[in-house]
């Protein structure tokens, strides 16, 4: 029997009612922030990711899934959104036509790695990006964005949930610490983690990430970054709390949390939950000034974040107890005679065409048989055409919860429908 590639997974049933109802969220927050929607290839060009994420990051090391194309061009399925949003905004000139620019997105991205609960090698990413502004506003915007969307989601989910803030101020400030814990961590090569010891030549701000008790006592004792930090870093993170705390927003400023890809300055934050074992983060980002100069344009400020959906949408199954049905069918049509099959359809179509979501059988199953599927799908209403129906150009229409039915001309049987189940006419 075949199965999905290990890593990848189907969504259906009650899971995708959940899925759905998530993306309407992330659609309807975006907008009242004034986003708009942008999407990406899957495939870029795997220089695109070496430049931008860093060819010392585990992604670009170990993770992606690159190969060449009948062109001969190494190629990648995308394993991060920034870069390729960044791309996107140099090669079409967006900033010279609009300064600053509000963007969201949502899609699957792909990294090889151990597959785990909620981490999986296709996955999927909601986020958002406001490119063209250098200050504390755009900060402080994009947090208050992944916030409210989380607390969109659910009252249950946002009160389960902490916001961790911190500032790795400019690229120089960041180049001055990366010396300071190599030596730190130099002298203690041979007490670090195998991971830690390999990171310690590629990207030693990761090391503060490692969870591996070898390394706690080294990360305790590591200089801390805000001792590295300018006046200005100092005021643009000050104004960032500022408007959080305006804002009511709980956070908890972590010296320790530094993002690990190479492309982040200023302001960092993660939003992580104590219900998913060690895959605890549900949302992470910051500010990403360098990126555009990393990967070919003209220095420009931006700042971001994503939200792992399948994460969210397992941090929602624990807090509701289980996932929620999936919406069904308003009515069910059903065909008393054989002449009445086709007449059923079409009056399934044009109740469609009005707004009404409607089953029908495409079974050709027993009257009786299709009344127990209407039940089952659990329709608030059945249509019954028979022959005496058909010639007297009506309908039975049977409230399926009290057991009510009344007569209807087939011409009335869509406002009266809409009028019964609340939905507005197209």
């Amino acid at each position: 029997m075949m199965k999905a590639v290990r890593g990848m997974r189907d969504v259906f049933g009650e899971e995708m009612a959940t899925w759905q109802r998530v993306e309407q969220i992330f659609r309807t927050v975006s907008a009242a922030f004034g986003y708009h929607e942008f999407r990406t290839p899957m495939l870029e060009h795997t220089e695109l990711f070496a430049r931008g994420v860093g060819e010392g990051s585990d992604i670009v090391g170990k993770e992606m899934y690159t190969f060449l194309d009948r062109g001969g061009d190494s190629v990648t399925m995308r394993p991060e959104m920034t870069a390729p949003i960044v791309r996107a905004a140099i090669e079409h000139n967006i900033l010279r036509h609009q300064p600053t620019s509000r963007l969201w997105y949502y899609g699957p991205l792909f990294r090889y790695e151990r597959p785990q609960k909620g981490r999986y090698r296709q996955f999927h990413q909601f986020g958002a990006e406001l490119l063209g502004s250098p200050h504390p506003e755009a900060d402080a915007e994009i947090i208050m964005l992944a916030y409210e969307t989380l607390r969109a989601v659910g009252a249950k989910l946002i009160e389960g949930v902490a916001l961790e803030i911190n500032t790795l101020g400019t690229a120089s400030t960041r180049e001055a610490y990366r010396e300071a814990l190599v030596q730190h961590f130099v002298a203690h090569r041979s007490t670090l983690s195998e991971d830690s010891q390999r990171r310690l030549d590629t990207n030693p701000l990761r090391i503060l990430d490692s969870k591996h008790p070898d390394d706690q006592s080294l990360i305790a004792d590591a200089p801390a970054l805000r001792t590295y930090l300018d006046e200005a870093a100092h005021m643009h993170f000050d104004t960032v709390r500022l408007l959080l705390d305006a804002a009511g927003i709980p956070y908890t400023v972590n010296d320790r949390l530094v993002r690990g890809l190479d492309y982040y300055s200023h302001t960092v934050f993660e939003i992580t939950t104590t219900q998913l074992g060690s895959q605890n983060a549900v949302c992470g980002g910051g500010r990403y000034d360098p990126l555009f100069e990393m990967v070919g344009g003209t220095p420009a400020p931006a700042v971001g974040f994503s939200i792992g959906v399948e994460r969210l949408v397992l941090l929602l199954e624990q807090m509701e107890g289980g996932l929620q049905p999936p919406s069904r069918a308003q009515v069910a049509v059903i065909a008393l005679a054989e002449e009445a099959r086709l007449p059923a359809q079409l009056v399934a179509l044009r109740l469609r065409r009005d707004g009404v979501s409607v089953i029908t059988d495409v079974q050709r199953r027993s009257a009786k048989a299709q009344l127990n599927a209407a039940v089952k799908e659990q329709a608030q209403y059945a249509i019954l055409l028979g022959t005496d129906e058909l010639a007297a150009g009506t309908a039975m229409v049977k409230n399926l919860a009290t057991a009510s039915q009344e007569t209807v001309s087939v011409e009335r049987i869509s406002p009266y429908l809409q009028q019964h189940l609340g939905v507005k006419a197209r």
